[in-house]
């Protein structure tokens, strides 16, 4: 069994925030987890909602912000006093603080919701400019991005889709997808589908 962190060591601090992030490459575990969304001016940033009401004391779609204007918020008084002035950070400053480590990285696109056109490709240009095409793989709910990763940007670089109700023959879909892992959901993880797919020599991770 492996242990990522989720969102990066969001027990204790502000998630998916350069705090918490820097708080997990201290950590013995062996990868992390964050989500990722494209700006209005298509900067790649790490937050997990589609607006930033909850993580923030704004409010909005990040979607339809900048960069400087999602800057102006604050990401870590929401948790506590401690990490006031927290910002939001971008991939690249993510990719950074692990690239010295030894963790994998498990980048979610958050395109389930919203189609941030040119996602995948700003999500790899920053991979591969830090030199992390393998020490990443890239999931998401949009089996479409999940496909196009492998089928047409890089097939070299691993993906994984992501379930939270469990199909049927879902080893056969995920070779028709084709994906090189699945990401299930805690109760799907003991269903029949998954400990078949299991046996065929999937890999499988289980999300929280």
């Amino acid at each position: 069994m492996k242990i990522y962190a989720h969102r990066g060591y969001s027990a204790k601090y502000p998630e998916n925030t350069l705090a918490a992030f820097r708080a997990t490459a201290e950590l013995p575990v062996d990868g992390v987890e964050f989500d990722v969304h494209l700006t209005a001016d298509q900067q790649v940033v790490v937050i997990h909602d589609e607006k930033i009401d909850r993580t923030s004391n704004g409010t909005g779609y990040v979607k339809d912000m900048t960069l400087e204007e999602l800057r102006k918020f604050d990401y870590g008084a929401w948790f506590t006093d401690e990490f006031s002035g927290e910002v939001i950070p971008t991939l690249a400053e993510v990719l950074e603080v692990f690239k010295e480590t030894h963790h994998h990285i498990n980048i979610e696109l958050k395109s389930d919701i919203f189609v941030y056109v040119g996602l995948e490709e700003a999500v790899l240009r920053e991979v591969e400019a830090q030199g992390m095409s393998d020490r990443v793989v890239i999931s998401s709910f949009d089996h479409e991005a999940v496909r196009r990763i492998y089928q047409e940007l890089a097939p070299n670089v691993e993906n994984a889709t992501l379930f939270v109700n469990m199909i049927l023959d879902v080893a056969d879909y995920q070779k028709r997808l084709p994906a090189k892992a699945l990401h299930v959901c805690l109760p799907t993880a003991v269903r029949k589908p998954v400990i078949e797919a299991i046996s065929k020599g999937s890999i499988v991770r289980v999300w929280t």
